[in-house]
């Protein structure tokens, strides 16, 4: 029965049945919104104070005086950091289905930092522009890869926090699961179940490497959990279920987890792009684009170009337009975010589905 439900709420896509799909995501999120009121109201006095400081706060940012500027500067961090928090949590949301926003904001960015900084001799950029615009200050100053990971460390730490919280969803209710009994109907959940039932002979390589995983996790604890969160593998996705179903406590996985992905993956993820756009490695890489035969000279010529444009735009002179390349990489980023709302539509719509179908259990039961 649970097995036929599960592949009816899979039926429901955007592109295979819209108008049901588009009912029940909004169902779905006035559930929701009627869920936090609720918690709100539960929680009225706390939500009162915080009210009442966003007031004050408000109060404080519109009325003129010597403090306006810290209240822009403390502005401006709090935007920042919640920007690159927010693109983690979207990163690590959803066991991997979620968008990789490393390889699209993080990276890039990382990358055109490295770029600046050995094109201007310096990471003293002025700000304003930086960072939405990078321009080269007049002196040059003495640049290292300490110095560019010192640079964009606040917005790559932000951004492991996120992807730490992420994981707190499938924790949450592996633990929840595991102490009151109920089989939540979760598929991830599910898989994880079968796979601590099967014996090591029955598991494929990629089974294996996930049990040794969670045997290390349940064996070693704090540490165990440190050392996969420190390390960037794809085998990390089921440590929340994993510490979730053992019981492992909040702070134990959640401490090693923000340890792990903000301070030190974060430090291997920036060395590793540092590196890699370091002036004489991608030199040295587009050089290489024109020993390809035949097509050399056509893959080399568009890299050529958007670097020299890169350059043109670091000291601020004008450009020749826009570069294919990098108008083709801003449609990509378009399409895969488009992508990953559509997802999200699709995912609380096959939630609904899922409640609708409890709550008919549960009149059945009661009859």
């Amino acid at each position: 029965m649970k097995q036929r439900d599960r592949e009816e709420r899979e039926e429901l896509w955007l592109w295979k049945k819209p108008v049901l799909t588009l009912r029940y995501f909004f169902m779905e999120l006035l559930v929701t919104l009627r869920g936090w009121m609720g918690r709100l109201w539960q929680h009225r006095q706390t939500a009162l104070g915080l009210l009442i400081l966003l007031v004050l706060l408000s109060i404080a940012y519109r009325i003129e005086g010597v403090h306006q500027k810290y209240v822009r500067f403390a502005e401006k961090k709090t935007l920042w950091c919640a920007y690159w928090a927010g693109l983690g949590i979207l990163s690590s949301v959803g066991l991997g289905t979620g968008l990789h926003t490393f390889l699209l904001y993080l990276g890039p960015h990382i990358a055109s930092v490295t770029l600046a900084a050995y094109e201007c001799g310096s990471v003293d950029f002025p700000e304003p522009p930086y960072p939405d615009q990078i321009v080269c200050p007049q002196q040059e100053g003495s640049i290292s890869v300490w110095s560019i990971i010192s640079k964009v460390r606040l917005e790559a730490c932000m951004w492991g926090a996120g992807t730490a919280i992420g994981e707190l969803p499938p924790y949450f209710m592996a633990r929840a699961a595991r102490l009151s009994g109920i089989d939540p109907d979760d598929e991830d959940y599910q898989k994880f179940e079968e796979m601590l039932d099967q014996t090591e002979a029955s598991q494929d390589f990629a089974s294996q490497a996930k049990a040794a995983v969670q045997r290390l996790i349940q064996k070693v604890g704090f540490f165990g959990i440190l050392a996969c969160a420190s390390i960037p593998n794809p085998l990390f996705d089921l440590a929340g279920i994993t510490c979730g179903h053992f019981l492992v406590p909040f702070w134990t996985f959640f401490g090693a987890t923000l340890i792990g992905k903000a301070v030190i993956k974060m430090h291997i993820q920036k060395l590793f792009v540092i590196i890699t756009f370091s002036r004489h490695i991608v030199e040295q890489m587009v050089s290489l684009f024109g020993a390809v035969p035949v097509l050399g000279a056509a893959l080399q010529k568009p890299f050529r170009e958007y670097l020299e444009a890169q350059k043109a735009k670091l000291h601020h002179l004008a450009g020749e337009g826009e570069s294919w390349l990098s108008w083709l990489f801003e449609k990509v980023v378009v399409v895969m975010v488009c992508f990953f709302v559509c997802s999200i539509v699709n995912s609380m719509a096959q939630s609904y589905a899922k409640r609708r179908r409890q709550e008919k259990y549960s009149q059945k039961k009661t009859k």
